[in-house]
Formats: C-alpha cells, sequence, structure tokens
C-alpha cells in the first residue's frame, strides 16, 4: 500500500494513496473519467514499481507532473499543476455565471461545481427571494416581477427608448446588492462559491470586486433562437417548475432582448461569453480559462527539475 504524507498546520498525517481522489484531480485536465481512473492506475503501479510505498503530497504532485508529461500530453502535465496552484492558493474561488433565463446557467453551475469538486453554489433567484421578503412591493416592485417583465413595475418616467432593457436594469440593480454581499462575506470567509443566474452582468457589480484574479465571470448565451426557445420544453418537463411552458414562450421576445443587452454588456467590459449548446464544451473552455486566470503561467520543466527520472 503507498501511503501519501501531509500536514494540516503543524501536524501531520498520513492516508492510503487512492485512485478515486487523483482520477478527479485528473479530470480537470480535460480527461474523461475512464481516461482519468486509467491513468490514476497507471500512476499507482509506476509508484509500486519504483518501490515508493510512501511519499509527500508536494512529491507526488512532482511525480504525476513528470508522468503526464513524459507518458501522456505535456499540455496536460501543465493544465494539472496550473489547477493545483488554483487549489493552493490561500484565495477563495468566486465563479460568477450569467446568462439570460433558459440558457442553462443553473445546468452549467451544478456541472462546473461537480467538475471542480467545490460545494458551495448559489442563484441569484435564491438571493432575489430573500430580498423579497425584506424589501416590501411598495418600495422596490421591479425585483417582485421576473427579470424580462420588470418594466412593467417601472413607476418613473423612462430615461431610454427600450423599457424592456430599462426594466431589466433596475431589476438587476437591485439583486445586485444581495449579489455583491455574498461576494464580500465569501472573500472575507475564505469560501470558494460559484453564484449563477440571470442577475449576473458585466459592469454590475463592484469595479473593485470584479478586479481580482479569483473572481471570474462568464455570460452564456445561445445565439439561435430555436436551440433557445426549445430549452423552456425541456425545463418545464420538470415537476420541479412552477412556471408554465406559455409563460416562457408568450415573453420569449422579451427574454432575447435581455440577451441582447447582455450581450453588448460583455464585450463593452471584455467578458467570456459562451454559446452554450454542448455541455462538454462550455465546461472545457471554463475549466480552462479558470487555470489560466487563476492558475497563472507555469512550465512544466520548472516542477520537474527535482525529478527527472520518473
Amino acid at each position: 500500500m503507498i501511503m501519501i504524507k501531509g500536514a494540516v498546520g503543524k501536524k501531520e498525517y498520513k492516508e492510503p494513496f487512492s485512485k478515486g481522489i487523483m482520477a478527479r484531480s485528473l479530470h480537470i485536465t480535460d480527461l474523461g473519467h475512464d481516461e482519468a481512473y486509467e491513468i490514476a492506475s497507471c500512476i499507482e503501479n509506476k509508484l509500486l514499481e519504483e518501490n515508493i510505498s510512501e511519499i509527500s503530497i508536494e512529491d507526488l504532485a512532482i511525480f504525476v507532473t513528470n508522468y503526464l508529461k513524459n507518458y501522456v500530453d505535456p499540455v496536460l502535465a501543465e493544465k494539472y499543476i496550473k489547477w493545483r496552484n488554483v487549489r493552493k492558493s490561500k484565495e477563495p474561488l468566486i465563479i460568477l455565471i450569467g446568462g439570460a433565463s433558459g440558457v442553462g446557467t443553473s445546468s452549467m453551475a451544478f456541472e462546473l461545481a461537480s467538475r471542480l469538486g467545490l460545494k458551495n453554489l448559489i442563484s441569484t433567484d435564491m438571493i432575489r427571494e430573500v430580498m423579497r421578503k425584506i424589501v416590501s412591493k411598495e418600495l422596490s416592485p421591479v425585483i417582485h416581477k421576473s427579470s424580462f417583465n420588470a418594466y412593467e413595475s417601472i413607476r418613473t418616467p423612462l430615461l431610454g427608448p427600450d423599457p424592456v432593457v430599462e426594466g431589466f436594469i433596475s431589476h438587476v440593480d437591485v439583486v445586485n446588492v444581495g449579489v455583491e454581499a455574498v461576494i464580500e462575506r465569501a472573500l472575507k470567509e475564505g469560501i470558494s462559491i460559484i453564484i449563477e443566474g440571470v442577475h449576473i452582468v458585466p459592469g454590475f457589480i463592484k469595479e473593485d470586486l470584479i478586479r481580482k484574479s479569483n473572481v471570474i465571470l462568464f455570460t452564456l448565451i445561445v445565439r439561435d433562437e430555436d436551440t433557445h426557445k426549445s430549452r423552456f420544453y425541456s425545463r418545464c418537463r420538470q415537476p420541479w417548475v412552477k412556471r408554465s411552458l406559455d409563460n416562457y414562450l408568450s415573453n420569449f421576445h422579451l427574454i432575447r432582448k435581455t440577451q441582447s443587452f447582455m450581450i453588448d454588456q460583455a464585450i463593452k467590459h471584455n467578458s467570456k461569453i459562451i454559446d452554450n449548446v454542448d455541455v462538454k464544451y462550455t465546461i472545457d473552455i471554463m475549466v480552462n480559462d479558470i487555470i489560466e486566470k487563476y492558475g497563472g503561467s507555469y512550465d512544466v520543466r520548472q516542477e520537474s527539475k527535482g525529478n527527472n527520472d520518473n
């Protein structure tokens, strides 16, 4: 049995090598589940071949990096060590996923959390619900409407040519007070979290928060109208969905307007836009972007200097 040595503070511990845990780490590098597990098994066999019965976490990372570089793919080795840099960081990872209703922010947030091993995920709809309980309809009528028909509650003269966009802006602006509070709390407590929903719009979150290297924002879209509309058919088949399909379809043109506004904002603020037509495609882009932005630049040859024989 191979034992892995680690430390929490000044206390040292040992635990058995786990192919499952290793496979999850390798899965981050774009490897499929089966391939990641197969390579994890090969790494275990390689350790046994070299009569290594005990190894520190740091030395194991070097060993794995060298194995990937020499026997699999140097690009995967680089991604693996960059992800380790992300995991070792003392700063929490805050991932923001925005998109119009029906584009799949909830599904992608769940998939991304599973891929990255993150346990904390919250929807901006939940934040809005809390705010609805605190703020009366008389005080802030826009948050008591959906994001796409909030314009119906605007009581002041319109400032722009499109009431739908203006209502959406007012709606997002109010809910972002709660969104920013969650971000600030997560940063203060050191809690990694994914926040997703229609209220995550580039340009609306405080600049001092969004500029942080560990706060990463994605805007999901569905460019094709028919594909976007079909998402509502899939969603409304679920027993937990309270809104009717007719409600979404009758307001579809309004939802598309909010998406157009979000695209304009993302372009204006240089935010990552992803056409969410395929789960793997979207998740791979997000993971790679997170690794590149937060994992930092890296050369696998540096990690290999201490162990060139593996």
